[in-house]
């Protein structure tokens, strides 16, 4: 038998929630006794992960891969419950530790088996191991083998499966091994309770005079109508993340539903966002060809720009359930992965050069110096919108491998929170805002002088 499979390169989060969940989710099934497998080519990326050891699957696989877990520091803790300990012992149950998996396609059984830098017995019904001190993070893999993983002839009937639970613990601030996040997850909980705190403050300082903007109409009322929906549903995706990461801590489970929820309340704004910038750009750069100028800034939805923006919406967001189910999968190495990724990020640059040329045209011909800079402006918030990923990406190849993942992930959830604040300046600011509206001064919100500027 020659048949192997490596375990799968690392991945945390921005992406932590669905795909992970839904693995849990999936091996929790082995609990009631169900005929979900756990093979090498399904594996978890969890702290407590629950499941079957299936001798069968260690055979096929020389190992049964179960999961992995970045460890730092020192008093690193693995954690291992069997719920059959007899058939534990007589199965030669154990698990393996592996600190690097480079090449395991090109070793025997034996050889894979007896590499491993820890070997754990499962002979109690729980079993403590101890991680060695390591100076910075590591990966260790985790597999199951018994005494039938490289047994040459066949296995006599249909081996029973032994139920297991597995929590993998960090050492916490104080140095007790209590914490569920590995490496590359360390510091994402306090992120989004500062987040957190910081849409609480400025919804209080802005949403009474932001809703009686919107209440009082204008010709910008369908962008702030949209820009609006967008930052409510970025709050709401970072709440919801906020509470599976607050509950993960605890259990290092987290919440399923709350998990998928943000995922799809991010999915939205980014789709509600890419159809108000592409109208507003092709509106604006069709609406000066045919010479209508009587209200050049507002939203000018024609059937051209409104079939240009379904289409490219529909572009991304086919992208994004793609990504969706490929890290169901567990292909990536991280978000800069992934064919669909690279494709995703292809077509915001390809999106950010379309609007700077769209742009380049309108500002081109534009006589009044006012329209210019609120072009421009409009352009800077685009930009930030469409190439912070990409950027990111590209930056975080310079970074360590536990630090990669929470920088972009931090670094496009500001930056596009940035970029939704830097429209809602341009659109309700007074110096600008006041040619193309009647609206009052003293009803413009996040505006950055209360004195005229003309």
């Amino acid at each position: 038998m020659s048949r192997t499979l490596s375990p799968p390169p690392l991945r945390s989060h921005w992406l932590l929630h669905c795909a992970r969940l839904k693995r849990r989710v999936l091996i929790s099934c082995g609990r009631r006794r169900s005929s979900v497998l756990l093979f090498s080519s399904c594996p978890v990326a969890g702290k407590t992960v629950s499941g079957v050891f299936r001798s069968d699957a260690a055979r096929e696989h020389y190992g049964q891969y179960i999961t992995r877990f970045l460890y730092h520091g020192e008093n690193g803790l693995l954690s291992c419950r069997v719920y059959d300990v007899p058939l534990a012992v007589q199965k030669e149950a154990r698990l393996l530790l592996f600190l690097d998996t480079e090449g395991f396609d090109n070793l025997s059984c034996q050889e894979r088996v007896t590499s491993a830098q820890i070997s754990i017995n499962l002979s109690r019904e729980e079993q403590n191991q101890t991680i060695p001190h390591q100076s910075s993070p590591q990966t260790w893999h985790v597999m199951y083998a018994d005494r039938y993983t490289c047994q040459e002839t066949q296995i006599d009937g249909a081996p029973e499966h032994v139920r297991f639970q597995i929590s993998m613990l960090n050492p916490d601030a104080a140095g007790n091994p209590l914490d569920h996040f590995s490496a590359e997850e360390a510091g994402l909980h306090s992120f989004y309770s500062l987040l957190m705190v910081a849409y609480f403050v400025a919804s209080c300082i802005y949403a009474p005079p932001l809703w009686q903007a919107l209440r009082k109409g204008g010709p910008m009322l369908t962008v702030l109508k949209v820009l609006t929906a967008a930052l409510m549903l970025q709050g709401t995706s970072v709440l919801l993340n906020f509470i599976h990461m607050s509950r993960y801590a605890r259990d290092g489970v987290g919440t399923p539903l709350t998990g998928s929820l943000a995922e799809l309340c991010d999915m939205i704004a980014q789709v509600q966002m890419l159809y108000m910038l592409l109208s507003l750009c092709v509106g604006w750069s069709l609406s000066r060809r045919r010479k209508s100028q009587c209200k050049p800034l507002q939203w000018d939805s024609t059937p051209a720009s409104t079939a240009l923006a379904l289409a490219v919406v529909i572009a991304q967001g086919a992208l994004l359930i793609w990504e969706q189910f490929e890290e169901a999968d567990h292909h990536s190495l991280h978000s800069s992965s992934g064919v669909c990724v690279w494709l995703l990020m292809a077509l915001r640059v390809a999106l950010a050069v379309f609007l700077a040329s769209v742009l380049y045209q309108i500002v081109s011909a534009e006589r009044s110096a006012l329209k210019r800079d609120f072009y421009l402006s409009f352009a800077k918030g685009c930009f930030l919108w469409f190439l912070c990923h990409p950027v990111l990406v590209l930056f975080s190849v310079l970074l360590n491998e536990h630090q990669k993942e929470k920088v972009v992930t931090i670094g496009v959830i500001l930056c596009q929170s940035i970029s939704v604040v830097v429209l809602y300046q341009l659109f309700l600011s007074r110096s600008l805002y006041w040619e193309v509206s009647s609206l009052s001064s003293v009803s413009l919100p996040l505006t950055m002088s209360r004195r005229g500027r003309f």
